[in-house]
């Protein structure tokens, strides 16, 4: 029996787990509620910084500030961008906009990847009773994995430098462990869901050639052994008749 069943459900599990991840991350900042507001890539001290408060954080969709160690966000928009100078209308010096593109591009990518990993999760349905679709699934999930990976390695530069810029200037700052952690388990995921797809459909291409080879041997067989029968057939038939004949002219 082929293992691809059972391959493709516990990759339809690890897509359905990077998508969970994905959409927590990216609730993060846009909704003021337990647990999202603890979700966020960037911590920092700004007092004094322009109109900034005591304590930012920075998530998909604004710079928020920080009451009762959860995040405040009064004001939203998409892809929220790390440029401390833009942010807070203020002339101190964080590296300049480098970090800029970087988390602006980052918000884009995780939405392209978000949409490619649900689309395999679909053809993921397909997986289970059919080769072709473990192939599809791996090169959908493929895709999302590449644009995901994108965005993580994005992040990781944008904000771990933004956090040696803000420890610079002797201000604490730390990364957001949740939201880090989330992207890169999705990361994680769809790389394992790709992987075990590409094996489930190999594995379903060996057993189906194993069947055909079984199968033609049992049927040559059979065919030999009717080719046989009707050799022996065939010798009996005029050793009879010769005897007959021998009987009639006696």
């Amino acid at each position: 029996m082929t293992p691809r069943p059972a391959l493709a459900f516990v990759s339809l599990i690890l897509i359905a787990g990077a998508a969970l991840l994905i959409f927590l991350t990216l609730l993060g900042g846009a909704i003021d509620k337990n647990p999202t507001d603890q979700f966020y890539f960037l911590e920092a001290d700004t007092s004094g910084l322009g109109n900034a408060a005591e304590t930012t954080r920075w998530t998909f969709w604004s710079a928020c500030s920080v009451t009762n160690g959860r995040n405040s966000c009064p004001g939203v928009r998409p892809a929220y961008p790390l440029d401390p100078n833009r942010n807070f209308n203020t002339d101190e010096s964080f590296g300049g906009n480098k970090y800029y593109l970087e988390t602006r591009f980052m918000f884009a990518f995780v939405i392209i990847g978000l949409f490619f990993a649900v689309c395999a999760l679909f053809l993921g349905l397909v997986a289970l009773c059919s080769r072709i679709g473990s192939f599809l699934s791996s090169a959908t999930c493929s895709v999302a994995l590449f644009f995901q990976t994108i965005a993580a390695a994005l992040m990781t530069a944008a904000y771990v430098q933004g956090r040696n810029a803000f420890r610079s200037q002797d201000r604490t700052a730390t990364l957001g462990r949740y939201s880090f952690g989330f992207m890169w388990g999705a990361v994680a995921a769809l790389f394992l869901a790709t992987l075990l797809f590409c094996v489930g459909g190999i594995t379903g291409k060996k057993d189906n050639s194993y069947s055909s080879r079984a199968g033609g041997r049992r049927f040559f067989g059979r065919k030999k052994s009717t080719r046989s029968a009707r050799s022996r057939g065939s010798f009996i038939d005029p050793e009879r008749q010769r005897r007959m004949d021998k009987e009639d002219s006696d």
